[in-house]
């Protein structure tokens, strides 16, 4: 059984640690996280909500995540208010180990606090080829929508109910 998994903000002491963190080659659906820091910094200096965890194992960092609180526009759905699983990675060297899922357990339990304000759902979006993804969260009950972001997007749009 794979140790129990804590989330931890990042903090000076541990940010290059994170950014150094590496998915495998085969894995190119998920920006580093420089760019992930980098993302939540302007977001949280413009006004809105990031929230930027790190994943540890005991005292090893395994992986990133990261989810905000915005106003979802879709072809869809437009103005709705909700969660957003924006960033989700474990490292090369730590997967399949079930981190990644206590994780997103661990995500799911925070967002259902509502600690940015009331939403129906908690949302995601994936490549169709990556499958690691879509069978983790279909497993935790989030399911695929039509909706798209914009006609030049493929990702899939998955969303969980969580009021």
């Amino acid at each position: 059984m794979s140790k129990m998994v804590e989330l931890k903000k990042i903090t000076d002491d541990n940010m290059d640690e994170c950014i150094e963190l590496e998915v495998r080659e085969d894995q190119p659906f998920v920006a580093g996280n420089m760019y992930s820091l980098a993302d939540a910094y302007v977001s949280i200096s413009n006004g809105a909500h990031a929230t930027p965890y790190a994943i540890y194992a005991g005292d090893v960092m395994v992986g990133f995540i990261m989810y905000d609180y915005r106003e979802i526009s879709t072809d869809d759905t437009f103005g709705e208010t909700c969660y957003h699983l924006w960033r989700f990675m474990v490292d090369k060297n730590h997967q399949g180990k079930g981190y990644g899922k206590q994780a997103a357990k661990k995500i799911i339990a925070e967002i259902k606090t509502m600690p940015y304000g009331k939403a129906d759902y908690i949302y995601l979006s994936y490549e169709p080829e990556n499958t690691v993804v879509k069978t983790l969260f279909a497993s935790l009950g989030f399911e695929e929508t039509d909706m798209k972001f914009d006609e030049e997007c493929d990702e899939i749009i998955a969303r969980l109910k969580i009021s």
